[in-house]
């Protein structure tokens, strides 16, 4: 089994995502909408976390985790998309 040089890997238009391009859209929608909306009563934390981020009080570390835990597969949404239609992500 031949392997491509390192050069050549790093400049695939896959490289840096080819993991994301493997991830089901069913299984990444299912969890962004769960953790977006997460918990259940109540005020969702990636609202409150985002308001936080707009009145400047996100300063406690378990707070910012917290807007990481509950942003993350949004973002990979959005980036699934985006290379899906750029056209990056065959």
């Amino acid at each position: 089994m031949r392997q491509e040089p390192a050069a050549a890997k790093s400049q695939s238009p896959t490289f840096p995502f080819g993991w994301l391009d493997r991830l089901s859209w069913t299984a990444l929608i299912i969890v962004a909408i769960l953790l977006g909306v997460a918990p259940i009563t109540g005020q969702p934390h990636l609202i409150e976390k985002l308001l936080m981020v707009a009145d400047g009080t996100l300063v406690r570390l378990l707070d910012i985790f917290d807007l990481f835990l509950h942003g993350t597969p949004q973002i990979l949404v959005i980036l699934k998309a985006v290379r899906q239609i750029r056209g990056a992500g065959r």
